[in-house]
């Protein structure tokens, strides 16, 4: 465990600056690492798995938000039964570039920064109201509508570019990404995409999965961590329509 933990803290650093504060599917809390030794994860799914997405459906009519009224937009404590919100801290300045130009797409949201750059952001803290598991974090960026589009669009391309992997530089030192794969994502929003980007440490994997649904203009990404195994993290399907329905 303490192995994983020390993995976690090396390939998951610049994941909003929180992923590696507790093991389990978790991208982070505010409890210490060694505070907690977490139970060995269900390979069981929560829910069933959703349908993969279909095409993108034309964006709704929908203004820019604001960094208010994306701080009002996110999920809140309440909103998800079952869950408690917190704060997140935002992205360090310096994130990871990657060795391949094709696969800057998926640092940039790893970074906390999907590319188009966001006019505005918002970022919360999602956690299990029992045992703070599973624990999901998540931002909200306004692009803009075709903004949006163009950040799915590239991520779609970088994870089929991607597949095979690639290596990161960045201010915690360089990081191993051994394998990239889309998943199934439920039909909500205006478009969904999901993906797996597997971390190497020492030959230790770190599976990360990410889900990005566009309302309109705005993005809310949501990702989490195994940190127990190589075992694909789940993220509760209810997180993202309550957010959804937050933003229509």
């Amino acid at each position: 465990m303490r192995q994983r933990t020390a993995t976690a803290v090396a390939v998951l650093t610049l994941v909003m600056a929180s992923t590696a504060a507790c093991g389990g599917e978790s991208s982070g809390t505010d409890r210490p690492a060694d505070a907690k030794k977490p139970e060995r994860q269900s390979t069981a799914p929560a829910s069933p798995t959703p349908a993969p997405s279909g095409p993108a459906r034309p964006a709704a009519p929908q203004k820019d938000l604001s960094k208010a009224e994306l701080e009002a937009a996110i999920l809140a404590k309440g909103d998800v039964p079952g869950f408690n919100a917190g704060p997140l801290e935002a992205p360090p300045a310096q994130g990871e570039t990657p060795d391949k130009a094709e696969c800057a797409p998926i640092t940039a949201v790893i970074n906390g920064k999907p590319e188009p750059v966001a006019r505005a952001s918002a970022y919360r803290q999602l956690t299990g109201a029992k045992d703070d598991r599973p624990a999901v974090s998540e931002f909200l960026t306004s692009h803009g509508a075709q903004g949006a589009a163009t950040v799915l669009s590239r991520l779609r391309t970088a994870v089929e570019a991607c597949g095979g992997g690639f290596r990161a530089s960045g201010a915690e030192g360089p990081s191993t990404y051994r394998s990239v794969k889309a998943l199934p994502v439920a039909r909500v929003g205006d478009d969904a995409f999901a993906y797996q980007v597997t971390g190497d440490f020492e030959g230790i994997p770190v599976p990360l999965v990410f889900q990005v649904v566009r309302s309109g203009g705005t993005l809310a990404t949501f990702y989490t961590a195994n940190l127990e195994g190589p075992q694909t993290p789940k993220i509760p399907p209810a997180l993202l329509t309550a957010q959804t329905a937050k933003l229509k």
